[in-house]
């Protein structure tokens, strides 16, 4: 798939912007603070209704305005799809061809992206929740009732921590009830990201031995606060586990287990890789976004859209040869960076673009 077309009204600092792209790859130049992450914001927004930036949906409409819209022509296998979102405080709207979609999960994986940011470098020592959001954001756009599952458990278990805040006199059969269903989705979500982790491992550890060339190998363990013996045995063992804690939960006032609290663990030559260098992990996490769109060609049949935000500087000459090699032809990719003196091994099928204060040209 690719994206032909991008419009832009009242995001972050564009007023009103059309751009028309290549199907191959498009460089953003421009100096800092001029809006290209911006702009690759504005692509990953379109396809995720969220922003990898910020919670706050305010802070993506432009100042002093009330509404933001973002209108994408998309080229995919099937033919050419129209996608629309708006935001306003009354909430978003979203539309696929122009018929309102009114469940994210029927939205989200019509247009697929994989995003590589300085801050990916983060997900080996950063917070488990990182971890588990990487998980949610690609296993979302390829497996659309992951994402209905997983809505489904937040739900209960919101209730469930609700409960637990303010409960005085304890119901244990309602209790017991929301166990039932907390356990029922949350063994759904693991075996989901079970399978993911597993299919992950496979692809990111063919990348990463060739980028290390063949001196290293990569291990990806899901971690998670389940114990269980079998998948068979999952949604069983969660329930008693559930009641083997409710002292703990009731004395904590939230839920200690359960796919909320798993993560994941990087290994590379069965040491973990939080011990290892700098290089190492941006080997690492180069290794995994290949990997990513490896999986969500193999799932969908398309190869997503691969945006690449100031990230060239961070990789040395050898892993940026690596990248630009190991990105498949028909992948529309997208890079913002400050200068074109570090690139190497360009292609000569591009779009070269300028941005300037929320302002962009193309270079002729």
């Amino acid at each position: 798939m690719w994206l032909k077309e991008l419009s832009l009204t009242n995001f972050r600092n564009y007023t009103s912007q059309t751009v028309t792209f290549s199907p191959k790859l498009n460089i953003f130049l421009g100096k800092n603070a001029q809006g290209k992450t911006n702009f690759l914001e504005a692509i990953y927004f379109l396809a995720l209704t969220r922003s990898h930036r910020t919670r706050s949906d305010k802070d993506l409409i432009y100042f002093n305005q009330e509404q933001l819209k973002l209108t994408g022509h998309l080229q995919r296998v099937v033919g050419p799809v129209n996608l629309d979102i708006s935001l306003s405080s009354k909430g978003r709207l979203i539309s696929v061809n122009h018929l309102k979609q009114g469940r994210l999960s029927d939205y989200i994986g019509t247009m697929t992206v994989v995003l590589f940011a300085p801050e990916d470098l983060q997900l080996i020592k950063g917070a488990p929740s990182l971890r588990r959001k990487f998980i949610d954001i690609d296993l979302g756009q390829i497996k659309p009732i992951y994402l209905a599952d997983l809505s489904h458990y937040n739900h209960i278990l919101k209730q469930r921590n609700s409960y637990l805040k303010t409960v005085k006199k304890l119901d244990t059969d309602f209790l017991a009830v929301l166990d039932e269903q907390l356990a029922h989705y949350g063994s759904r979500v693991i075996q989901h990201r079970l399978q993911f982790v597993q299919d992950l491992e496979k692809a990111a550890n063919k990348h990463h031995q060739i980028i290390s060339d063949g001196l290293e190998k990569l291990a990806i363990t899901y971690q998670s606060t389940v114990t269980f013996d079998t998948v068979n045995d999952l949604e069983r063992s969660f329930i008693q586990q559930l009641a083997n804690q409710r002292q703990r939960d009731l004395f904590k006032k939230n839920t200690g287990i359960g796919p909320h609290r798993d993560d994941l663990n990087f290994a590379i030559n069965q040491m973990e890789a939080n011990f290892g260098s700098q290089g190492q992990h941006r080997s690492l996490i180069l290794s995994l976004k290949m990997a990513e769109i490896d999986l969500i060609k193999q799932v969908t049949g398309d190869y997503p859209i691969l945006l690449l935000d100031d990230v060239m500087s961070e990789l040395d000459n050898h892993r940026q040869t690596k990248l630009l090699a190991g990105i498949d032809p028909e992948v529309q990719t997208f890079i913002t960076t400050t200068s074109l003196d570090h690139l190497s091994h360009l292609p000569s099928d591009l779009d070269i673009f300028y941005i300037d204060k929320g302002k962009i040209s193309k270079k002729s």
